[in-house]
């Protein structure tokens, strides 16, 4: 028998939390493989590579936006959303605009074409994920849905007690 490796606080880690991570590991590589990406977008007609269809997406959720604050939001570098905001630009799936709160800031916000197109990639993932769990009893599905929410709130809280303090990113800018 393999000895469990050691926690953080010392204790062993539990065989289920090892099968955990191995499952999320595989998991979070098949959601962000370039491959699944393409044919992502290619169903949902939407020609965006992955960094921008994550860009996309957050603002979507977020409504509009100073692109610094979007980056801390994503945990990446500024210049990396302003690339990927660059990019939505020309497609025409975001447009930028004066912060009204400062106007020497600006927001970034998706455009009617591009909140079509973030709905469109999200009904094309939906459908995707529908299909391959379509043999799921329906209570364990609703089971698991409620049991994934509460492990990301988990890991969340987690984060956010044992991250060192961020800069503020309005003032980053």
């Amino acid at each position: 028998m393999t000895a469990s490796p050691p926690s953080p606080a010392g204790s062993p880690v539990s065989p289920d939390v090892a099968e955990l991570d191995r499952a999320l590991t595989r998991i979070a590589y098949l959601l962000t493989r370039n491959r699944r990406n393409g044919l992502t977008t290619t169903a949902a007609g939407v020609p965006l590579d992955r960094a921008a269809v994550t860009v996309l997406l957050a603002l979507a959720d977020s409504g509009a936006i100073r692109p610094g604050e979007l980056a801390a939001r994503l945990e990446v570098e500024a210049p990396h959303v302003t690339r990927q905001v660059q990019r939505l630009e020309k497609t025409g799936y975001a447009e930028r605009g004066p912060d009204p709160d400062d106007r020497r800031a600006q927001l970034v916000q998706l455009t009617p074409s591009g909140t079509a197109a973030a709905g469109r990639i999200r009904e094309v993932g939906r459908r995707g994920m529908q299909a391959a769990l379509a043999h799921w009893p329906p209570d364990e599905l609703h089971q698991f849905a409620t049991l994934f929410h509460r492990m990301v709130d988990d890991f969340l809280a987690y984060d956010a007690e044992h991250q060192p303090a961020q800069p503020n990113p309005k003032t980053s800018f």
